[in-house]
């Protein structure tokens, strides 16, 4: 099979193509902590989450054994008809569910739906597999729990970045206790797949620093749980991929995109032109533009039955 990339590029309005365009020559590239010590100091420096009105509920769940905090943000106008559980990014060693809220609640209203952030714990202080344990555990509650609490056992999930990568380990082993299927659908922005530096993209990443913080202990880290492009893909839930064609981990999303579809899944990419990883995070219309898509896309997957 042969295509252009030209044919997967998401429909964005040619302005807000040049206007991100714009964007991005005037901003200076930025990195992440390559030390333990840089990581602090990044941490350090995070700013305060925004406030967000109403507010989300923090609480600590369990399942499987195991209990993890989470912030719960309710549509403001009347009861969810759906469930989201949103994993944050961060390389696996930064951030919170807190500095999702302003994101969340727009979606929690927009949707209709609860949004359940997971705090899982970070790497080093937590490497592999911490964090995927934690959203496991979150996952694992919402599946058992979400009918009774929030009148609702519609789920999906979603993340970006290392969030995104998170969320297709907590699939996959959702799948292998039989329990993926209580999920309707996956969106997954600009997700790391190959921790193992074996692919084009993985190659690219393969001296950050946040690999050897969240996975450095690890033997083989193409087992799936760490680098899920490896795995076994049959029997998921639909899943979109956003990325940008400036990302570096482009290939790794145009790879997992073509083993997810082999394995018999429904699996719909978006590439959006001239943007950078992290770009739905960036203050550009065309920004707007793909959370708008990521929004309706789940909307639909929350609406059928």
């Amino acid at each position: 099979m042969r295509f252009a990339l030209d044919a997967l590029y998401a429909d964005v309005p040619a302005e807000q193509v040049d206007e991100a365009r714009d964007f991005y020559r005037s901003r200076k590239a930025g990195r992440g902590p390559g030390t333990p010590e840089e990581l602090r100091e990044a941490r350090a420096r995070r700013s305060v989450p925004a406030v967000v009105d109403p507010a989300a509920v923090e609480e600590t769940v369990e399942a499987a054994g195991r209990r993890v905090p989470v912030r719960i943000l309710t549509p403001a106008c009347g009861p969810p008809r759906g469930v989201h559980l949103d994993v944050h990014g961060g390389g696996f060693f930064m951030d919170s569910a807190a500095h999702g809220d302003r994101r969340n609640r727009a979606l929690a209203d927009a949707l209709r739906v609860a949004v359940v952030g997971v705090d899982y714990r970070l790497a080093p202080e937590h490497p592999w597999p911490a964090a995927p344990d934690d959203c496991e555990a979150a996952a694992l509650w919402l599946a058992e729990e979400a009918g009774a609490r929030f009148g609702t056992s519609r789920l999906t999930i979603g993340g970006s970045s290392a969030g995104a990568t998170l969320a297709l380990v907590t699939l996959l082993r959702l799948r292998d206790r039989g329990a993926a299927g209580r999920f309707a659908g996956a969106a997954l922005q600009f997700g790391t797949y190959d921790l193992s530096a074996r692919t084009p993209a993985g190659r690219r990443i393969a001296d950050e620093y946040f690999l050897r913080a969240y996975a450095g202990h690890v033997e083989d880290r193409t087992v799936p749980d760490v680098s899920p492009v490896y795995g076994v893909l049959d029997g998921l839930p639909p899943v979109l991929l956003v990325v940008g064609d400036e990302d570096v981990l482009l290939e790794d999303n145009l790879a997992l995109a073509g083993r997810l579809s082999s394995a018999g899944n429904d699996v719909e990419l978006r590439i959006y032109p001239g943007a950078p990883h992290g770009f739905t995070g960036h203050p550009t219309a065309m920004a707007g533009t793909a959370l708008d898509g990521v929004d309706s896309w789940l909307r639909d997957r929350i609406a059928r039955p």
